[in-house]
């Protein structure tokens, strides 16, 4: 058997390349047309996810300081920005709420006439074709501001991740009840995935999927968001639940369980300072992908660009190609409906 030697980059066979002609790469880059027709990472609207606040009606939708061009919608306009996402070319939102009034076991999370119970009932009549999503976590709903229902142990106020369970698996089911297409549990409590699967099927909802917050961090990038939903722990932080994010391998094994319990799309949140982490899930599993471009990242290109220092379309472009690249199918991001735009104007 003949083994090639010649220089890297060439191969026999090829009478120019024989001669020494150079390999040249440039080549495929000259025209906008070729860079398209050999452009191995194609970002498309319909991979977008768009984020929506909802709080209760009869007060005028609110911009977020922190985050320039989002609002919070009140629950009789939530299809004004549901509209614009549909048109823009977004298949999909994910809901958030806001309540009126909160409690320490967040009993606003499963009411039946909650905002988010709400919300999906009139998106659903009005915009039948739109997948609607929700995010299942009681931070929004508590007085505490923690994902779950706290207890004391050792002179210590903790979250108490069993006795969580019930109540995400009762938002979880008050949302399927309302139209829900997917649900998306948040709290990262062990055994989440499992008990809301659990719970959907009692209930004859074998067909509502759910999309876990699988490889979620205790990052630094959600600030503008605790913000935008009212959601930062009157005490304490996250990191008891929450990844820690030196540690990649420990997300494969949360993906892993997630799976094992019965999700159907795994997630990545953040995304741009946990790339490697989705291009490792990437490698490991073949189910759908997601990623989050969270608040914080959100509102960095925005600070940026309205000091002029970033040009916003590429930079945004750029960084959701990141992702798709790293091997995400879906990107959750709060320039879903913009970038959509963008992508289809070319």
């Amino acid at each position: 058997m003949s083994v090639w030697t010649g220089s890297p980059g060439s191969r026999p066979g090829d009478g120019a390349r024989a001669r020494g002609a150079a390999v040249r790469p440039r080549r495929l880059r000259r025209t906008a047309a070729l860079r398209s027709m050999v452009r191995e990472v194609r970002l498309s609207p319909e991979q977008l996810i768009q984020p929506c606040f909802v709080h209760p009606a009869g007060i005028p939708p609110e911009p977020v300081e922190s985050m320039p061009g989002v609002m919070r919608w009140p629950v009789d306009r939530v299809e004004q920005a549901a509209s614009e996402a549909l048109e823009a070319g977004v298949q999909a939102v994910l809901l958030f709420g806001i309540p009126a009034s909160k409690d320490p076991r967040g009993s606003g999370a499963d009411d039946p006439e909650g905002v988010v119970q709400q919300a999906v009932r009139r998106l659903k009549q009005r915009l039948p074709e739109l997948v609607v999503i929700t995010d299942v976590c009681l931070c929004e709903y508590t007085e505490h501001g923690h994902c779950g229902i706290l207890r004391e142990r050792r002179g210590q106020v903790e979250v108490d991740n069993d006795a969580t369970l019930p109540r995400l698996a009762a938002t979880a089911l008050s949302h399927a009840r309302a139209g829900a297409d997917v649900v998306a549990p948040s709290a990262m409590m062990d055994g989440q995935v499992a008990a809301i699967r659990e719970a959907l099927d009692a209930e004859g909802y074998e067909d509502v999927a759910i999309m876990g917050y699988s490889a979620k961090f205790a990052s630094a990038f959600y600030g503008p968001f605790r913000e935008a939903a009212g959601s930062a722990p009157a005490f304490g932080d996250r990191r008891a639940y929450q990844m820690d994010p030196p540690n990649a391998r420990e997300a494969l094994r949360e993906v892993d369980l997630d799976l094992a319990q019965g999700a159907d799309i795994v997630m990545v949140k953040p995304a741009l300072a946990y790339l490697d982490v989705l291009r490792q899930l990437r490698d490991r599993t073949t189910v759908p992908l997601a990623a989050y471009n969270v608040s914080g990242e959100y509102a960095m290109v925005e600070a940026a660009a309205a000091r002029g220092w970033i040009d916003r379309r590429p930079i945004v472009l750029e960084m959701l190609t990141s992702m798709a690249r790293a091997g995400a199918d879906l990107i959750i991001t709060y320039y879903a409906s913009q970038a959509a735009r963008w992508l289809r104007e070319g």
